[in-house]
Parts: C-alpha cells; structure tokens; sequence
C-alpha cells in the first residue's frame, strides 16, 4: 500500500483562463436613453411637422429596442466591467422606456384599463414618470465625487422627469419645451466611464 502511494501521479495544476476584456458599454447607454427621450420629447412639444395629437407610434419602437433593450445590454456589460453604478443606471432607464413602450402599445391594453376613468389617466402616468424622477435624484448623490458634466447630467434627469410628471398630473402643454431642452442633456457620451472610483456606489 505504501508503494502505491508513493508512484501516485501528482494533481494536475491548470492556469486559471486569462479574464476576456469588455468594452465601455457607457457610450451605448447614454445614446440609446438621449435618443429616444429626444424623439419622444420632439413628439410631446409637436415640432419638425410634428403635431401634439400625433399617434405615439412611432416612439414605441426605439422606446423597446435603442432606449429598452440597448440600455439593459449596456448594464450587464457594465456589470461585467465592474461599474455598478452604470449598471444600475442603465438598467433602470431600459427598464422604465420598456415599459414605457408597454403603456403605449395597445396590446397590453393598459390604457385601455381606464375606460371610465380617462381623468385618472394624467395622475397615473404622473406617479410612474415621478418614481424615475425620484430615482435619479438619489442617483445624483452618487455623482458628487466625479466631474461636473456627470453630476450636471443627473441634475438635468431629475429636473425632466420631474416636469414630465407635473405635465402628466397639471396636463401643462407650456412644460413640453423644456422636455426638449432638458433632453438633449443626456447626450453626455463623452463622459469617462462611471467606475467606483469616481462614485460613492460601489
């Protein structure tokens, strides 16, 4: 017995796989949220030929696949790179623009929930569009320790969406300009890629 655990083969000791690099996935999130805030803000003021009373429909695609699904595929890579700050701002936004995109598509039928209650109508959507403006209020704080542009950015977030919910709940037509101006804020893509060096969250 002795002998045969003396001619026992040593444990085979395997390198661990080199780790495969991600790209910055900020770019991509900040694109698909400026570009489809930007179409939907252009729609709500009724610019470019566009009229107040137009259908949304024209929305609802980039609100699913640039602003929704783009923005989520940008908080898993972020997650990958280690930016959970980003991470969870990206996936916030992509989440709030699907579903979003889900008010606004009859299928669901959500709208078609408040027959009866059109009135409420206003307020609902006040309240939805309110907990984002909420959202990135509180994701301000963790912008202090980075440069101006970023914690400005959030700052110009917090502000839209909170008159897009005043909009909803006061139905205030003069608010939509500043959608407008506001949203052209979130084309910060030159921003340097939220780490937890530069942010409170880690």
């Amino acid at each position: 017995m002795a002998h045969e655990e003396a001619i026992k083969p040593a444990a085979v000791q395997y390198a661990p796989a080199p780790a495969t690099p991600v790209g910055n996935p900020v770019p991509l999130g900040l694109f698909g949220f400026g570009t489809a805030t930007f179409v939907l803000s252009c729609l709500n003021a009724g610019i470019f030929g566009l009229s107040v009373t137009t259908p949304p429909n024209i929305v609802i695609g980039i609100a699913i696949f640039y602003g929704g699904i783009a923005q989520i595929l940008a908080s898993m890579w972020a997650f990958k790179a280690g930016s959970t700050f980003a991470a969870t701002a990206f996936g916030s936004y992509g989440s709030f623009w699907l579903s979003y995109a889900v008010i606004l598509i009859p299928w669901f039928g959500v709208l078609d929930s408040y027959t009866g209650y059109e009135r409420d109508v206003g307020s609902a959507l006040g309240v939805f569009i309110l907990g984002f403006a909420i959202f990135s209020f509180l994701m301000w704080f963790a912008t202090l320790r980075t440069n101006i542009a970023l914690s400005a950015l959030f700052v110009f977030l917090t502000i839209t969406f909170t008159l897009l919910s005043i909009a909803e709940f006061k139905r205030a037509d003069g608010l939509k300009w500043k959608r407008v101006i506001n949203s052209s804020k979130t084309f910060s893509h030159v921003l340097p890629t939220l780490n937890d060096s530069s942010s409170f969250s880690t």
